[in-house]
């Protein structure tokens, strides 16, 4: 079956060949392996460690934007949203830990870290051997990233880390992650560490049980008079916040990206519905014009957040930033997804409603992505505050 998402405009959703043949790929992989165990671990609220592996083993989907000669695939923004697009049409929960691992990890460890870390720390999280998330939001502190308390204090040959995070994709699962801290709690900077969770003093905390996003762990991670060696310091100290928010552009752009999945399997699974299966007083469904609109406006608002999602992407490298681009590209595919789902509950009607049919789950996961990297409320701020400069 032909689906809404097959692509004729090469140069803007897959700008080379590369691009083409890694879609190819992740969308089949994704049709054949994530969609038939999504149903489950979304219902147990598991983690399927072994499938997550070999997208690392087997299919090589790790180190995407790393460069060849550290052992990446040398690709670009685009080949990652191309990606988290795919593979969120399936299971977007699953997608939301590869972006921990593969955005809020190993892309912001390589462009913040030294070649000594990369030599302890690329291979394995390339191969897949260790999971990777990143630590910053906090109990007192979402959105507010410089509000955070997690304290480091220097002793000797160690950083002594005190504090909790809070929300942490692959909290339980990882072995690694990126950690932002403070050396002096009223301070204005940050600064970061590569920590394993192996280190003395640390502990994972509650495992959330949540509405949506169910099959990737979420949990708090907590540390007490946690152990760090100085090496294991990212860049220098207070410096974190530039590194930061370069990884901030790739992640809401990633995010973004798991929107247009979403939205584009609910409006083939809507399509399918009305204008193949149901019908009512001896029509089809898509006849009446109610299930037209809804069928019609999702379609027409998903191809322009598409557009601009994939647009903004080709403008951010970690050399180039456009923070206007991703806020707006975040605040409008978020918005978009969650309407489409919605409108497909609606097309179904009580199929729509019940668990058989995935547009409920997919509704669910929608929403996490108004959430997670900066709320859209925290959008719409960052795009009044870049607008601010342009027209000062």
């Amino acid at each position: 079956m032909t689906t809404i998402s097959e692509n004729r405009m090469t140069d803007l959703f897959q700008p080379t060949d590369a691009h083409v043949s890694l879609r190819e790929s992740v969308a089949n992989f994704a049709a054949k392996e994530l969609d038939e165990q999504a149903k489950e671990y979304d219902e147990t609220e598991g983690f399927n460690l072994s499938l997550f592996k070999r997208l690392g083993s087997e299919l090589g989907l790790f180190g995407i934007t790393i460069p060849e000669s550290d052992g990446g695939h040398g690709l670009d923004a685009t080949a990652s949203v191309i990606i988290h697009e795919e593979m969120s049409k399936y299971d977007p929960g699953f997608t939301l830990s590869y972006l921990a691992h593969e955005v809020l990890f190993v892309n912001n460890f390589y462009y913040s870290a030294n070649k000594e870390q990369h030599q302890r720390y690329l291979d394995k999280v390339v191969s897949g051997e260790w999971i990777g998330g990143m630590g910053m939001t906090e109990p007192g502190a979402g959105t507010d990233v410089l509000g955070m308390t997690t304290h480091t204090e220097r002793k000797g040959d160690r950083y002594i880390i005190n504090g909790t995070k809070q929300y942490i994709t692959n909290g339980s699962v990882g072995q690694v992650f990126v950690l932002y801290t403070k050396l002096d709690k009223n301070a204005k900077k940050m600064t970061s560490f590569v920590i394993e969770s192996t280190y003395k003093g640390f502990s994972v905390g509650k495992k959330e049980e949540k509405m949506g996003m169910r099959s990737s762990p979420t949990t708090q991670l907590v540390f007490e008079d946690m152990e760090v060696p100085l090496e294991n310091l990212l860049g220098t100290e207070n410096s974190a916040i530039t590194h930061m928010m370069r990884n901030l552009e790739i992640e809401r752009v990633t995010l973004a990206a798991q929107s247009l999945g979403i939205a584009a399997r609910c409006i083939d699974i809507m399509c399918d519905h009305a204008m193949r299966h149901r019908e009512a007083f001896g029509k089809k469904l898509s006849e009446f014009g109610q299930i037209q609109r809804l069928i019609a406006d999702s379609y027409a608002e998903y191809s322009a957040a598409r557009a601009l999602v994939y647009q903004v992407a080709q403008s951010i490298s970690p050399e180039t930033r456009n923070s206007l681009g991703a806020a707006s590209a975040k605040l409008v595919a978020t918005q978009m997804a969650e309407r489409v789902s919605r409108s497909a509950v609606q097309v179904l009607g009580g199929y729509g409603y019940c668990r058989e049919y995935p547009v409920e789950r997919l509704h669910r996961d929608s929403i996490l992505l108004s959430i997670g990297g900066g709320t859209n409320e925290a959008m719409q701020k960052n795009i009044i505050s870049d607008l601010k400069k342009v027209w000062a």
